[in-house]
């Protein structure tokens, strides 16, 4: 099915405490995102770059570093999701940290039911009163789901943008001691990277995809460090054991199958600690299974 694609980076670094993921917008570009897509048949369109403060020139906010910066340019982000959502267009935003999907998932989800298929190492559903470090970038799960600071739950539109039950975790391995009660009261439903070596790939993805299917749109949150470290080693917060490459792909192209997938974010690629712009490339691969990319 041809497309009409908007791409739109978010240089944003301000959710976490390593430099480098405000450069990951220019690393996917580089990576020949737009020409992987239009050999697909898809038409593209860049949107630019959100403008985002660099962390030198913002303070942070009450043991939550650069909030007010986060909420403007996320609100930003909010505006242009809703935009291409309107024009009919498929969004792909290009992070930054994973707080951009605060806004990303705000924009897409309109104040209407989604699926949200999150594909991280963490969780990301941490508050301020269960994060250990204070950084946004742990949190925007939590956020979109209506915990936290008001200033980010009621971005775009007052209140929660998704229900827990209709959230999907994949590859999960790494979770903050407060964050797993949080998790399991909530009632997220999560695949383990245990559940995925216990049950494989393809059962987890169409269990995953059956769940959500009745919502009729999916947006897709995929945050490189849910691969394994060895395969896309560009990210702030590696965990080893992660989702292999073909784990990955198989998830992408099952997901492309079921047609319900209207949005995506490719999110904390890091360029600093990449090799040879790795990560940015699997990303770019991964992209491509997600919008029609196969084998025959």
């Amino acid at each position: 099915m041809e497309r009409q694609v908007v791409v739109m980076g978010v240089p944003m670094d301000l959710g976490q405490g390593r430099r480098g993921v405000d450069m990951g917008p220019s690393a996917v570009r580089y990576a020949r995102l737009h020409d992987r897509l239009r050999q697909l048949g898809h038409t593209v369109e860049d949107w630019g770059d959100i403008p985002v403060p660099v962390p030198e020139a913002v303070r942070g906010v009450g043991g939550m570093r650069h909030l007010p910066a986060i909420r403007d340019a996320c609100q930003g982000v909010y505006r242009q999701a809703k935009t291409a959502v309107e024009a009919g267009a498929f969004p792909v935003f290009l992070g930054g940290d994973h707080s951009i999907a605060m806004g990303t998932v705000a924009g897409v989800a309109g104040g209407e039911r989604l699926g949200l298929v999150w594909i991280d190492a963490h969780a990301d559903f941490n508050t301020p009163e269960t994060s250990p470090s204070g950084n946004i970038h742990g949190m925007p799960l939590g956020v979109l789901a209506g915990d936290g600071p008001a200033e980010l739950v009621n971005l775009g539109y007052a209140g929660a943008k998704v229900r827990p039950e209709d959230v999907v975790v994949i590859g999960l391995r790494s979770v903050d001691p407060e964050e797993r009660v949080r998790v399991k009261q909530r009632g997220l439903n999560v695949y383990t990277m245990k559940d995925i070596d216990a049950r494989g790939a393809y059962s987890v993805a169409q269990e995953a995809i059956e769940h959500l299917k009745p919502l009729g749109r999916m947006h897709v949150s995929l945050d490189m460090d849910g691969l394994d470290p060895d395969i896309a080693p560009g990210v702030g917060t590696p965990e080893p054991g992660g989702l292999s490459y073909r784990e990955a792909h198989l998830l992408m192209e099952l997901l492309c199958d079921c047609g319900l997938v209207t949005s995506l974010d490719l999110v904390e690629i890091n360029p600093i600690l990449d090799i040879k712009n790795r990560t940015a490339e699997l990303a770019v691969e991964l992209a491509a299974s997600l919008l029609g990319k196969s084998i025959l």
